[in-house]
């Protein structure tokens, strides 16, 4: 597989350095323009400081961090997809596989498992239990907050994520609330904090929320979506109504970034999904603002917290995903490693980025 970074597994987060904001020093791993990697002299994640965290802030590390980007839920489902596709690959080599659908056969529902603390923790440590990477991302989903703002879900098996009355009037953004975390999922802020205690900086914690233009997409569309017809046609037709949608999901976001960080998020990702599906001036008025927005408000009480951004296919975004102010853009497999960091400017880190189905042809693997 041609990499400018060394191929790592299963949608991993791999970060390359950058030249900090703040007269950081420079980091001591840095991908070269034909894929070497060239390291200097470095130290290694301290006891207080994760060697994650300490890569994202530009500090001089002894290797690249490594963390498995998909949280257990979708982890277990590509291992299956894996196992299922290749003869190279055998489930009852894979404790990982065996204890997470034992556990969804006895709490079938989605819901159930990603809101209760017990179960949440579980989960979100059984990724790092088997393979030990350098983070663990809570389990939980981009959509749960929806509840809290007054926009009823649910995940269907076979059918993913269904919003029961899709938002496509003005009457009905109205209606939605801004999100209160302390009230609404205490046990997230109760799952993070445990998840501290449990790993304990052997690897950094990492929270994640949905992007306002994905999640107005779901509420919008009435959950996936394949053109994206809907919100478009809002878009173009009433922006004034989705752009209220937006401005409160964009408040809402902000609050869930703070509450996070507050019960032990080391770092954040912000998972803006279908913002590629729009193009790059619309993405300019519908989704980079209000993406800025968030990371404004976020570094103004917590200006030390990591901000990450991931949208999936983001090739013809690139130069503009560092405008939102985010300390780490995440590259899919689509996107060169050189060419990505060059596209991105050296002030910003970059991680990323190698195809799952690479080990459909690795026995090795």
């Amino acid at each position: 597989m041609a990499t400018a970074c060394p191929p790592l597994s299963l949608q991993p987060a791999y970060l390359s350095g950058r030249s900090a904001r703040a007269r950081r020093p420079p980091p001591a791993v840095r991908c070269s323009a034909v894929g070497e990697v060239m390291a200097e002299t470095a130290a290694v994640g301290t006891a207080e400081e994760p060697l994650l965290v300490s890569a994202i802030k530009g500090r001089k590390v002894e290797r690249p961090p490594v963390w498995l980007m998909r949280q257990a839920g979708s982890l277990f489902h590509g291992i299956q997809y894996l196992i299922a596709s290749s003869s190279c690959l055998n489930r009852d080599k894979c404790p990982f596989f065996e204890s997470y659908q034992l556990l969804c056969e006895r709490h079938p529902s989605f819901r159930e498992r990603s809101e209760n603390v017990d179960l949440v923790v579980e989960i979100s440590l059984q990724p790092w239990k088997v393979f030990k990477p350098d983070g663990v991302i809570l389990f939980s989903d981009i959509l749960t907050p929806l509840p809290g703002m007054n926009i009823p879900f649910d995940i269907v098996k076979g059918k993913g994520p269904v919003i029961f009355d899709p938002l496509r009037t003005a009457a009905a953004v109205n209606e939605v609330r801004e999100f209160v975390p302390e009230e609404w999922v205490p046990y997230v802020g109760q799952a993070l904090n445990i998840l501290r205690e449990e790993v304990n900086n052997e690897a950094a914690v990492l929270g994640f929320v949905g992007a306002p233009f994905t999640l107005a997409s779901y509420c919008v569309e009435g959950g996936s979506s394949k053109n994206f017809s809907k919100i478009k046609k809002m878009a173009f037709s009433e922006p004034e109504i989705l752009h209220n949608l937006l401005q409160k999901c964009t408040t809402s976001m902000a609050n869930y970034i703070k509450y996070q960080a507050d019960n032990g998020a080391q770092a954040v990702q912000i998972f803006d999904s279908w913002a590629t599906e729009l193009s790059p001036v619309d993405f300019e008025e519908f989704s980079l603002p209000y993406l800025k927005q968030i990371v404004d408000s976020v570094k103004e009480t917590h200006p030390e917290l990591p901000l990450i951004l991931y949208a999936s296919g983001s090739g013809g975004l690139l130069e503009r995903l560092p405008l939102t102010g985010v300390d780490v853009v995440s590259l899919d497999w689509t996107v060169d490693m050189a060419e990505g960091r060059k596209r991105l400017g050296s002030n910003i880190a970059v991680q990323g980025n190698a195809d799952l189905a690479f080990f459909l042809g690795q026995k090795s693997s």
